[in-house]
């Protein structure tokens, strides 16, 4: 069943949350690179992935990782997986 936009938006963002709670959602632009935006190292990044696959029951391939850069990448992506 595809998921709304917001409600994936969200999951995004509550995934990240998990992984660096010290963030600030609203300050997130959803158009820019998200691991500068929040200063994760790529063992954080990884963990956010499978974070993100685990909660939506979506395989997110390792050939994919470099598609999935800003939220707006990731909420299209993961419309297409949940879709």
């Amino acid at each position: 069943m595809p998921r709304d936009p917001g409600e994936l938006r969200a999951i995004v963002v509550a995934t990240l949350q998990t992984i660096a709670p010290e963030i600030d959602a609203g300050a997130l632009r959803a158009d820019r690179p998200l691991r500068q935006q929040v200063d994760l190292d790529s063992m954080d990044w990884l963990n956010f992935l499978i974070g993100l696959s685990r909660t939506l029951g979506v395989a997110i391939p390792e050939t994919d990782y470099r598609r999935l850069v800003s939220i707006d990448e990731l909420v299209r992506y993961l419309r297409e997986k949940t879709g």
